[in-house]
C-alpha cells in the first residue's frame, strides 16, 4: 500500500470551532478508529468542519465513522458539516442517499455561516 494513500488529517480550532483537513483513504483500519476517537475526545465545540475535499476513496467504514461521528455531535450539540467533499466521496454519498443525512457545503459557505455573527438573544416581555 502506498503510503501517500493513508489517511491523514489535520485539526485546527479557533474557539469552539474545529476545522479538520482530512486526505488520502477514509477507508476501514487503525487509522480510521484513531482518527474517530481523536475528533470524539475534541470538546467546548459548537462546529466541527471535516474538509473531505482531498480524500480519495471512501469505503463502508468511512461511511459508518461519519455516521458515528454524526450521532456523536448531535448528543455533545455540536453542528457537523462536510465541505467540499471530493467528486468519488460526493458520488458515495449520493449513492448511500447520505447526502441528505449530512450537512454539506463549500468552503467558502461554511466560512460564511462560521462568520456570521450569533444573532442577539430574545427576552420575553410580560
Amino acid at each position: 500500500m502506498n503510503r501517500y494513500m493513508e489517511l491523514t488529517y489535520q485539526i485546527e480550532c479557533l474557539q469552539d470551532v474545529a476545522v479538520v483537513g482530512c486526505s488520502g483513504r477514509l477507508v476501514r483500519g487503525a487509522a480510521l478508529d484513531e482518527f474517530r476517537s481523536r475528533l470524539e475526545r475534541l470538546d467546548h465545540l459548537r462546529v466541527l468542519v471535516l474538509d473531505l475535499s482531498n480524500v480519495e476513496q471512501l469505503d463502508a467504514g468511512g461511511l459508518g465513522v461519519l455516521l458515528l461521528l454524526r450521532r456523536w455531535a448531535l448528543q455533545q450539540k455540536v453542528q457537523l458539516k462536510l465541505v467540499d467533499p471530493s467528486p468519488f466521496v460526493r458520488r458515495v454519498l449520493e449513492a448511500t442517499h447520505l447526502n441528505s443525512v449530512f450537512e454539506i457545503s463549500s468552503l467558502e459557505e461554511a466560512l460564511c455561516i462560521l462568520r456570521a455573527p450569533e444573532p442577539p438573544p430574545r427576552y420575553a416581555v410580560a
